[in-house]
């Protein structure tokens, strides 16, 4: 019985993030533009990421144990060799490999190599040297100026969709992808806590003014695109729309010079914008990032290694971060 390598504190400890509480009108918006629940594809059988954020809540509370594999299985309901097969099938790497991608010591080394990360001389959306294992976007931004304050003007179509980290909500415009969200329970933790009617409505949040339409068909192949890593190509990369304010777009144009496999923190990005001084003013415009995943807020993380706060909970940052260490290891 061989113990995996203990989670050290810091970075398991969880950052007590409240959840929202959306007003009354503001859900019962979501409600109507929702299609009646036939409507929506059957739900599928417990997915792999059901089983991951068990673990990762277990562990979560019991790394002072140091647990077994055995002991980590049980608490999820499976076998360890159910696990090992898992984590091999969803991100490619042992549970042991894993655990230690999202340790506060492999986040420390992520910052030191990713020292530059900001500065490299690399175009968004063009192939070079350490991001072979990227999604590839080309983006625009929508100023205020383009679209009147609250989004007056915009015809955004939604669906929901299986994903490696639970089921996501994905928006779009005419222009591409707007929006990427996920529907969250308490295990995940962050800012949105509930149903597919909670995760639209932190849309609608962002952009209270706009017109929602339900069209699975319509989101279905950016789900395709952006969860599928054969699919991520240079050539034909994911067409994306920022809606923000000029700093916020600033800060997520920044973010999307992040490679997969490599981290910075906010004040790397607030110094690399110009701003040094603006860090906190940088954390709030990436937990505002409207394009969770796509637009990678995931990757920035505490100067100390600590991964800090997430809107969509720290275990789904710890998930993601994870998965993309067994993309890269793959190739």
């Amino acid at each position: 019985m061989n113990a995996l390598t203990p989670m050290k504190p810091s970075a398991m400890l969880k950052t007590a993030m409240t959840p929202t509480r959306f007003s009354t009108g503001v859900l019962a918006r979501a409600a109507e533009a929702m299609p009646a629940e036939t409507d929506f594809p059957a739900p599928l059988p417990g997915s792999d990421y059901d089983t991951v954020r068990r673990i990762l809540a277990f562990i979560t509370h019991h790394w002072r144990e140091q647990p077994t594999i055995e002991a980590i299985a049980e608490a999820a309901g499976a076998t360890p060799t159910d696990v090992h097969h898992l984590f091999r099938r969803w991100c490619g790497l042992t549970p042991k490999a894993f655990l230690q991608a999202i340790t506060l010591d492999h986040a420390k080394g992520l910052l030191a190599s990713s020292a530059s990360v900001l500065d490299a001389a690399l175009e968004v959306g063009l192939s070079g040297p350490g991001r072979l294992h990227d999604l590839f976007v080309t983006h625009e931004a929508m100023s205020p100026g383009e679209w009147k304050v609250g989004g007056e003007g915009l015809k955004l179509s939604y669906g929901f969709h299986p994903s490696p980290f639970g089921e996501a909500l994905i928006v779009v415009t005419d222009r591409g992808l707007a929006g990427l969200g996920w529907v969250s329970t308490s295990v995940d933790g962050g800012k949105v806590v509930g149903g597919r009617a909670e995760a639209l409505a932190d849309m609608m949040r962002r952009w209270p003014q706009a017109g929602y339409h339900y069209d699975p068909a319509l989101t279905a192949p950016y789900a395709a695109r952006i969860f599928d890593p054969k699919a991520w190509c240079a050539e034909t990369p994911l067409r994306i729309v920022l809606i923000g304010t000029d700093f916020e777009v600033r800060v997520w144009e920044t973010l999307l010079r992040i490679p997969v496999g490599r981290a910075t923190t906010y004040g790397d990005v607030a110094s690399h914008i110009g701003k040094p001084s603006a860090a906190r003013a940088v954390g709030m415009a990436v937990g505002k990032n409207p394009i969770s995943f796509v637009v990678p807020c995931h990757r920035v993380i505490g100067k100390s290694g600590a991964l800090t706060g997430y809107h969509w909970g720290l275990t789904r940052k710890r998930a993601i971060l994870g998965w993309e260490a067994g993309q890269t290891s793959a190739g």
